[in-house]
């Protein structure tokens, strides 16, 4: 238990580190940005002295080093400046960000639950037509773009003329699930099977390897010679240890979906972070721009340290490495 809670400390230690990183990498890239903070601010009519006087009030005048301490201060307290319009940025992004969440990690779950299913099944049926034909969806769902995808669900089961459905072609507003459980469900289906379909065929690949390669070990066959139901050797012991395997894989496709998922939001008029990002970019708004690349960034970090300690929790054997 020791050894667990020390390689689980290490991880979390190396999370300052990491965002330490991330901050200054952005800051970095964001301050070779043609974009001016002062002329943003102030409008474009604004003179010469006004301009000047606003980035010597703001900092914007100092060394490289200096600004990016200031920046610092600035995050630890909540402030990621001023977006166009005066709005601070953290208030836009603390709008936008959970929606990006809870489509993420509903792309997410469709995508697991669909890959376990498929990836099992193609596994306990080999090489026969099932296995067969889960292989040829796999790597037709793997080379399908999510945006192409998204276009396609929505002429198929959108509400346009001529589609077949009653799910929302453009989502008008966002309905919480706290509110209305039903809209929302109705609101994020398209948008997160679109998210969902590439990443599922994906780790059905994974799922299908790691189950082959337990299925063929000497201790499934031991416990089926020795008088244990197949499928509960299946359930209790191959599917827990051909998991550890994909559970490495989920972090990258974390961040993958929430990538994917700017587009999709954009596609279905979602307002979130996608939709900020693309005003940040259109309207030269350097500070939205480097908060909304500096949160997502983050929160890759941090789902993958989640995985990493999920990953260290369900196999023992690197907690003796």
């Amino acid at each position: 238990m020791s050894h667990l809670i020390r390689l689980i400390g290490r991880r979390l230690l190396a999370l300052p580190i990491m965002v330490l990183g991330v901050t200054f990498l952005v800051f970095f890239i964001m301050s070779f940005s043609p974009a001016d903070p002062a002329r943003l601010a102030l409008g474009e009519t604004a003179s010469p002295a006004a301009l000047e006087a606003y980035r010597e009030e703001h900092g914007l005048n100092d060394p490289l080093l200096v600004r990016y301490g200031q920046f610092l201060v600035n995050m630890m307290q909540g402030d990621l400046g001023l977006s166009s319009g005066g709005v601070p940025v953290t208030e836009r992004i603390a709008h936008a960000f959970p929606i990006t969440l809870q489509l993420t990690f509903t792309g997410l779950l469709l995508a697991v639950v669909v890959s376990v299913i498929l990836g099992v099944l193609a596994a306990i049926y080999r090489e026969k037509w099932v296995d067969q034909v889960i292989r040829v969806l796999s790597i037709a769902a793997l080379a399908t773009p999510s945006f192409w995808l998204a276009i396609l669900l929505i002429q198929w089961l959108g509400t346009i003329p001529g589609g077949w459905g009653a799910f929302p072609a453009v989502v008008a507003r966002w309905v919480p699930f706290s509110q209305d459980p039903a809209t929302w469900a109705n609101n994020i289906f398209l948008p997160a099977v679109a998210l969902a379909v590439p990443v599922a065929g994906s780790l059905t690949r994974v799922v299908r390897t790691s189950m082959v390669e337990e299925l063929d070990k000497d201790y499934v066959s031991m416990a089926i010679g020795a008088g244990v139901p197949r499928g509960t050797v299946i359930g209790r012991n191959v599917l827990r240890n051909a998991l550890i395997t994909p559970i490495t894989v989920l972090g990258l496709r974390v961040g993958y979906l929430m990538g994917g998922a700017a587009v999709i939001e954009i596609i279905f008029n979602i307002q979130a972070m996608g939709q900020l990002i693309l005003d940040g970019v259109v309207r030269n708004d350097v500070y939205l721009v480097q908060g909304v690349t500096l949160v997502v960034a983050i929160a890759f970090i941090i789902i993958n340290i989640i995985v990493d300690i999920l990953y260290v929790l369900v196999n023992p054997r690197i907690r003796s490495i």
